[in-house]
């Protein structure tokens, strides 16, 4: 098959033109095009955020490699429901984690169990500080709960559970392993997910992950058709491994995960007030392991810091950090300063993905 070239000129500055050189093999690579007076080469091409990166996209697809635009997500629900009725049997039980009981109990009239592993988790969490390593941690301990609450259960019914259910999406397997199916070894880990990188290799139980290569956007979209509740669907993503990846160094050091609960609960919380919290994709407070020196009450302090991230996406892939209105941010500030004993400080965190992360660890 020859390699296909792609000039695509950008409708606001005709001199920025997107340069695409496809090899056989699939890697982008340059290619000198003397009609230019320069050339330009993008690596990688963001569809959010590199100009004229969605039509860059569907050029590529339909016009260059004659794709047909046949997809929609009835079809991926039709795919998973057959693949997990042809795995799962009338009479095997299945375990899965969440983190909103209320919706499974109530609007999807699941039944739920809650387990409390705090103490479990922070007691190997006691004294770690690299975030790899806390998050194959908290990806051990959470099957080794589930593999206990397992054998509790067939004692109680006599049989024992044979699937774990879980939530994964294709965010998680990008940045936890190489692509599926690619053979690379080289490609790098970016932060192994608990639901993923962080699973033990001997588990016991079988994995059922209908989501893991739809993004979250594309999610909320088969959720809308399954009827799933809006207030559901528009949650923002939290972090599987937790709070453990929302203050960095050693967790359970002092009280910091009481004091990022209390200033993340007002941050949400504002946010929501402010009619804003739909228009973020995720929004968060993160404890700063920093003490600064502040006055309050015409005294001197020496306390932390708490840091803000609120972040707009379309898939989590790439994001950019939400633009707040100084006036809320003021406000916000003086409200986490007086409410949350042990800071005094507020900062917001204004970059972007890349080159940050959206979660901190």
């Amino acid at each position: 098959m020859a390699c296909n070239i792609i000039l695509r000129y950008c409708l606001d500055d005709p001199f920025d033109i997107f340069f695409y050189f496809l090899e056989p093999d699939g890697f982008l690579a340059k290619k000198e095009v003397k009609e230019f007076p320069f050339d330009h080469l993008m690596k990688l091409l963001q569809v959010t955020h590199s100009p004229e990166g969605m039509e860059t996209l569907k050029y590529f697809l339909f016009d260059i490699c004659g794709v047909a635009a046949g997809w929609k997500m009835e079809d991926v629900l039709d795919e998973e429901l057959k693949v997990i009725k042809n795995t799962v049997t009338p009479d095997d039980h299945v375990e899965g984690k969440g983190e909103s009981y209320g919706t499974f109990e109530k609007d999807l009239h699941l039944p739920v169990t809650c387990v409390d592993a705090s103490e479990q988790f922070l007691s190997k969490l006691k004294g770690v500080t690299e975030p790899e390593k806390k998050r194959k941690i908290i990806g051990s301990e959470f099957i080794s709960i589930f593999d206990a609450f397992a054998h509790d259960l067939e004692q109680k019914v006599g049989k024992k559970p044979a699937y774990l259910v879980q939530g994964t999406l294709y965010p998680d397997v990008i940045e936890s392993c190489p692509p599926p199916g690619s053979g690379r070894t080289h490609s790098h880990t970016i932060k192994s997910h608990h639901n993923v990188g962080g699973l033990p290799k001997d588990m016991k139980l079988k994995l059922i992950e209908p989501l893991k290569l739809l993004f979250k956007d594309e999610v909320r979209q088969l959720g809308k058709i399954m009827g799933v509740p809006q207030a559901f669907l528009k949650r923002h993503p939290f972090p599987g491994p937790g709070l453990a990846v929302r203050v960095p160094g050693d967790v359970t050091l002092e009280n910091r995960l009481d004091i990022l609960r209390k200033a993340d609960e007002i941050f949400i919380q504002a946010i929501r007030d402010a009619g804003i919290y739909d228009s973020i994709w995720q929004a968060f407070a993160v404890f700063m392991p920093v003490l600064t020196v502040g006055v309050q009450g015409d005294q001197r302090t020496h306390s932390y810091a708490i840091t803000l991230r609120a972040v707009t996406s379309q898939d989590g892939m790439t994001a950019d950090w939400y633009y707040f209105d100084h006036k809320f941010l003021s406000g916000l500030s003086t409200r986490i300063c007086n409410e949350v004993p042990g800071v005094n400080r507020v900062l917001l965190d204004i970059t972007s993905k890349p080159p940050s992360t959206i979660e901190w660890e």
